[in-house]
């Protein structure tokens, strides 16, 4: 959604299909009230004007232009009682003319004509309104259940999530995310799918689902990424083949073993590197390596290798996507990221994607272009961070985060 405001959870629900979307798009722009008024002072200066000007110029045909407006901004029923409306004047303003009987004529089919022109057009927007609202919903609601709801705990890691996905059809994104525990660790994933569309959550619910099952099949973190690579070229093989363009998913992945000491490992395939926040500091974690994006690994010679950093006790581990780096502000200034993490090291995972959120609401003034995707991940306890006071407490998610709250 250019976009307007964000909308509120009762304004998403009221477009779910299903559930009002008819109603909801068919809503008119101006109240009936209004119209109202507004019709009969339009209809009285007219009149006026032609009783004014007399037969040399007649004035009253210019109300034929009335339905035609009143089908861009009103209901199909406001824009028929404004076609019968305008219908009844100029009949009554005919019936009062010197004009012949052929001028009268004419002037009522005229008349008729561009009414039922101004309904018929009204009638048609809606049912276009109805139709995208209902695709965009859809696509929406398939997004939404292709990821788990987070907070997830595993015996590695917290991990807690911000996702606000857009609700515009030609915005909606391929953000993705997923924690998997497995005889391995814990597997993390964060990625982000080329492109914008329902082919984009297509490509990102085989990446979601290829994740799913290698991290637990996939002894390596690098086999793991290997099964992604290949489940992306599959996908581009299919989609090629129904007429869609081939894409490709930049992600992080990441590996959480049974120990802490061994560090976290990580493959970057074309995402933004992870953010550490530890002892009052904020940094971006110095990755060796950045490999092409899954699905492009035909295009390179290199091996994606898996490559480890350190991940103190204690230490909260962001990743987003770049619906966050690449917000921007009204003088288009892009969301500066890192010089917030400064202000906000000391805070715990939940606090800290809170801020986070009403952060980026302030900066781009409600006005977003693409999904929001973090994840704030930090030790599980027997690695030195402490554990939360209740298991109901842990798994509250943060507050207003997209999908994980509505």
């Amino acid at each position: 959604m250019a976009l307007g405001k964000r909308r509120t959870v009762r304004e998403r629900e009221a477009v779910l299909p299903g559930t009002g979307t008819g109603a909801a798009v068919s809503t008119g722009r101006i109240g009936s009230w209004a119209l109202a008024g507004g019709l009969a002072l339009l209809s009285a200066l007219i009149v006026f004007l032609d009783l004014i000007t007399g037969e040399d110029l007649r004035v009253v045909p210019l109300l034929v232009v009335v339905p035609a407006l009143a089908s861009v901004f009103c209901t199909l029923r406001q824009t028929v009682w404004v076609a019968v409306w305008i219908t009844v004047v100029v009949v009554a303003s005919g019936l009062g003319g010197d004009g012949t009987f052929w001028d009268f004529v004419f002037g009522i089919g005229f008349t008729v004509l561009a009414c039922a022109l101004g309904v018929a057009a009204c009638a048609a927007r809606i049912r276009h309104a109805t139709e995208m609202a209902r695709l965009r919903s859809a696509a929406v609601a398939l997004q939404r259940q292709i990821l788990r709801p987070l907070p997830v705990v595993t015996d590695q890691v917290f991990a807690y999530g911000l996702y606000e996905p857009i609700e515009e059809d030609r915005f909606v994104g391929g953000d993705i995310y997923e924690v998997v525990e497995s005889p391995y660790g814990t597997r993390v994933i964060i990625g982000d799918v080329q492109g914008k569309g329902l082919a984009a959550i297509g490509a990102g619910f085989a990446a979601i689902a290829a994740f799913r099952e290698a991290a637990v099949r996939e002894p390596t973190l690098t086999g793991v990424v290997e099964a992604l690579e290949d489940a992306v070229v599959r996908h581009n093989v299919f989609s090629a083949q129904t007429g869609e363009a081939e894409r490709f998913v930049t992600a992080l992945v990441l590996g959480f073993g049974e120990s802490g000491e061994d560090g976290v490992q990580a493959v970057n395939c074309g995402h933004l590197p992870p953010r550490l926040l530890h002892d009052g500091r904020a940094s971006a974690v110095p990755m060796e390596r950045t490999y092409v994006p899954l699905g492009l690994a035909g295009l390179s010679r290199e091996t994606r290798t898996a490559e480890s950093f350190a991940f103190p006790p204690g230490a909260t581990l962001l990743v987003v996507t770049d619906g966050v780096t690449e917000a921007r502000d009204a003088a288009r200034a892009f969301y500066p990221l890192d010089e917030r993490l400064v202000g906000w090291a000391g805070q715990g995972p939940r606090e800290l994607l809170d801020a986070l959120r009403v952060d980026l609401e302030k900066f781009t003034g409600g006005i977003r272009r693409d999904d929001v995707a973090a994840l704030a991940l930090r030790r599980a306890p027997g690695d030195g961070s402490p554990r939360p006071a209740s298991a109901a407490e842990d798994a509250r998610p943060v507050a207003g985060a997209g999908a994980l709250s509505d």
